[in-house]
Formats: C-alpha cells, structure tokens, sequence
C-alpha cells in the first residue's frame, strides 16, 4: 500500500530472484479503502507517491502500477471475494471486513496484472494465509512466495505504520520483539499451555506503559485455529496500539 521501506525492497529482491533475467518484477502501490474498517485510518494512511516511484525505479522495479480508486472500483459495485474461514480469528475478529477488502483488490490485481507468481511478507501472517487459500481454492495459477519479517536494527518489525510513532511510542514499541520471543523461548523449553506463555507475553507487553493490547493469541499456523497446547507449527500472533498506531508481530514455532 506504499509508504515503501526495506521490507518492500526485500519483496522486490526475491521477485527479481525468481523472475531470473528474463522475467518482469511488477510493483503494485494501491491504498485500498475496501480493507480499512470505518473511524480508522485510511484518510492519513502515507502516500509519498513520488518517493515510492523513486524507491522503485532505484530497485530496478520493471513496472509499477499504480491506479486511482476509482480505476479499480465501480461506483455501484456488488460483487466481492471473501474467504470464511481463516479471516474469522485474529485481525479478522478485530477488524471485520478487513480481509474482504484484501481478497477482492489482490483477486482484481491478479486478473489485471496475471503474474506468475506473487511475493508477500509473513509479518502479515494471516494475510499470506488467506491469499493462499484464495490462490488455491479459484484455482489461480499464481505461486505464492512467502519472505521472512523484515525488521529494523532495534528488533520492530518493519511497518509502514511505524512513521506515525513519536519518539517514546518508537521506543517502546520494541517490546513486541521481546515479547515473542519470550514466548517462543518458553515454548522452546518444553512449555505447552498456550495461557501460560500468553500471560508471560502479555506481563512484558504490559511494562511498556504507552502500549495498549488488543490481542495475543496462539493458533495453528496452518489453520489459524485457536490452540491451548503449544506444538511445533503454531503461531503466535498479537496486536498491540501505541498510542493511536497499531501494530502487529508474530513468531511461529518451528
């Protein structure tokens, strides 16, 4: 959705890996209204069209698409694309509707722009989830590539939300870091109650005064159901507020 930083250019850097040296890497920068739930904050989302155009270019991006709302959407539009059963937990709990807007604008990208394969972050755990599934159950031929969280020096996962942070919410928001990997250090200790660790995630979260929980949850990284014993292959997942910023992590267990 723009506001591009090291992430993104990691996304762009394992396309061009798979396109090889005679493939296209395409860049789509879209702000999509469609999965931002009312009263929050798609009007002062970041658009620095021209800096991102530069970050592209200067990334031997080959094409950037970059349509307007209402290119991409009809006045009276009625028809979407919804997945059911992943959305139902975690972001999608939070945020209804959320993953409706995402599973109609990546569908719509993908008929626009037919690629072969498509690249997307595991900060966003279940957004991959569910374009995976999305993927396989229309029965498109896109292979979908999964890149590891991208994270700044201090530990915060990369985030084109983390510019809205002043100075103090910045520096706490380091907290979530620390908090998964207490989780998963706990796990990798023979830990297997799910409340345990979570209550042990939510103690150091609550240090960070400014920080504000809105969940943390252990799931089935496959599934993304909800689990009380700990096993390889869970997730866990949160969802904190700074302020007014929120901010998602995750770990999964190996």
């Amino acid at each position: 959705m723009g506001a591009l930083h090291k992430a993104h250019l990691r996304l762009i850097r394992v396309a061009r890996e798979h396109a090889g040296t005679d493939g296209e890497v395409a860049v789509s920068i879209f702000v999509n209204p469609l999965q931002f739930e009312p009263g929050s904050d798609y009007e002062r989302y970041p658009r620095p069209e021209k800096a991102d155009e530069d970050f592209c270019r200067d990334a031997g991006v080959d094409l950037l698409f970059c349509p307007p709302v209402g290119e991409m959407y009809f006045g009276d539009r009625s028809t979407f694309v919804e997945e059911t059963s992943l959305s139902s937990v975690l972001e999608g709990e939070s945020r209804p509707g959320h993953f409706r807007g995402v599973c109609t604008v990546v569908a719509k990208l993908f008929n626009i722009l037919a690629p072969d394969a498509a690249v997307f972050g595991e900060k966003d755990f279940q957004q991959l989830a569910i374009v995976r599934r999305m993927v396989r159950d229309l029965n498109f031929k896109i292979d979908i590539i999964a890149v590891p969280t991208i994270r700044e020096s201090d530990g915060l996962a990369c985030s084109s939300r983390n510019r809205y942070l002043n100075v103090e919410e910045r520096k706490q928001a380091t907290v979530l870091r620390k908090a998964v990997m207490k989780g998963a250090a706990m796990a990798g200790n023979g830990e297997t109650s799910a409340v345990r660790i979570v209550s042990a995630v939510r103690e150091i979260i609550g240090k960070a005064p400014l920080a504000r929980i809105e969940y943390i949850d252990f799931v089935d990284a496959e599934n993304l159901r909800p689990i009380e014993v700990v096993r390889s292959n869970s997730l866990l997942a949160l969802a904190v507020f700074f302020g007014k910023t929120r901010l998602i992590d995750n770990i999964r267990l190996p």
